[in-house]
């Protein structure tokens, strides 16, 4: 396998991955815009995260492959709506659209795809699906986005969640989408 740098990877070698629904255009591209001018460094499109960054064996990523395709065919499609704004602060310091339906279905899939034992970890806080839009940035930041934001309603369905790589070298890359319902 490459890793993105032009060289192969050895036995040995790990990858970082995540797995995440992306947020669909035009509600995509408007909240990670909005995280960009809140002053949060992270490029990565917008998007509801179901396992968060997570190093691997890169020999472990076919066997992990086939189990994302196994918990994709397991899970329908379903709508998700996204609907006004939250925080987890004084916790940490994150502002985020909120998830107002679809809730279960992404906290299914997440448990689905934490029970490879190539993904188990530890998490520091419960799974609570969302969508950040400002991270460690000003306490300003964080308020203005919040407020700015509190209206935001978006409803799509989801048909696919994708994996994504990161080899250290590049930002995060879209490695495979899997649809779901098979």
């Amino acid at each position: 396998m490459d890793q993105g740098n032009g060289a192969p990877a050895e036995a040995g070698d790990t990858v970082q991955i995540g797995i995440a629904v992306d947020i669909p255009e035009p509600w995509g591209s408007l909240l990670t815009r909005r995280r960009l001018e809140a002053g949060d460094p992270n490029t990565v499109p917008a998007h509801v995260t179901l396992l968060g960054p997570t190093e691997i064996p890169v020999a472990v990523l076919p066997a992990v492959e086939r189990h994302l395709a196994r918990v994709a065919a397991a899970h329908l499609p379903f709508t998700l709506h996204l609907r006004g704004t939250g925080t987890f602060r004084p916790v940490t310091q994150v502002v985020f659209v909120a998830v107002a339906a679809g809730i279960s279905e992404c906290e299914l899939l997440a448990a689905a795809i934490n029970a490879a034992p190539q993904l188990r970890r530890e998490l520091r806080f419960p799974y609570h699906p969302h969508v950040t839009v400002a991270q460690d940035v000003a306490p300003e930041a964080l308020d203005r986005v919040y407020e700015d934001l509190a209206g935001f309603s978006a409803m799509f369905e989801v048909e696919c969640f994708t994996l994504f790589s990161h080899s250290g070298q590049a930002r995060w890359q879209p490695r495979r989408h899997f649809r779901l319902g098979g």
